[in-house]
């Protein structure tokens, strides 16, 4: 299953760090002795695969010490709550994305948008997996809590938020340093089934709340040193992360 191939559901692309791909959108698991860090949960029909994949590598999800969310949109917020509510484990998120996660507001593309743009080729088949997945469900959380300090997080895989709005207000990708990865969110992907485009690139522009941002906030990955990326959808991207960043900045004006 972990043989480094992207068409596999887990792959390992470090010592303690897997990508997993789910129904529609990744997660990303962080290992280090018997702790888990989890980043983002998919959708919240995706529940029973996060759960697969965490027992895939040895792991029950009482050892998910800590809950990383890139942005609280449904696709990766998923589960959440649920961990949260069922095991106590502790959900961040960047400050700005905390009322996003409560659902004080949603900053989601909108049913109506997705079907100006159903003509496009894959749009519908896209939204209708999504909805299938939990696209609409409610999964607002009731306790998100800002990231605890700033730099490297003490947790498994010591990942270092990296604020990247444009998307939503409070997105964030993650860096590790010492293993030569940036997991990047929805704020540069490889790949997405309404998109025509292959490699690294912005998602279509319906997606995003503030777009000039999103790709002005490419200059922050640009400044990651990394040679993996793993993007919340599409496969590995091996290879450069500060040029990828500056390819989907160009694909994108």
């Amino acid at each position: 299953m972990r043989d480094g191939t992207a068409d596999e559901k887990i792959v390992e692309v470090a010592s303690g760090v897997h990508l997993v791909h789910g129904s529609n959108t990744n997660w990303v698991i962080l290992t280090e002795g018997d702790g888990v860090t989890l980043v983002d949960t998919g959708y919240p029909g995706d529940r029973q695969a996060v759960l697969a994949s965490l027992d895939a590598l040895g792991h029950s999800p009482e050892a998910v010490t800590g809950v990383l969310i890139t942005h609280a949109h449904n696709d990766h917020l998923g589960s959440a709550e649920y961990f949260s509510g069922t095991f106590g484990t502790p959900v961040y998120l960047h400050e700005a994305e905390l009322p996003h996660a409560r659902r004080e507001f949603l900053h989601q593309v909108s049913v109506g948008q997705v079907m100006r743009q159903a003509w496009r080729p894959g749009v519908l088949p896209w939204a209708l997996r999504a909805l299938r997945s939990g696209g609409k469900a409610d999964v607002r959380m009731t306790r998100p809590e800002p990231f605890p300090r700033e730099g490297a997080l003490d947790l498994p895989g010591r990942p270092v938020p990296v604020h990247t709005p444009g998307h939503t207000a409070g997105h964030c990708v993650f860096h590790l340093p010492d293993a030569g990865v940036t997991i990047s969110g929805d704020a540069l992907v490889s790949g997405h089934p309404t998109s025509r485009l292959r490699g690294p690139q912005l998602l279509p522009a319906m997606f995003d709340g503030e777009r000039e941002q999103a790709r002005a906030s490419l200059a922050h990955i640009e400044a990651l040193a990394a040679d993996v990326l793993l993007p919340g959808h599409g496969p590995v991207h091996r290879g450069s992360v500060p040029e990828a960043a500056r390819r989907a900045r160009e694909s994108a004006s």
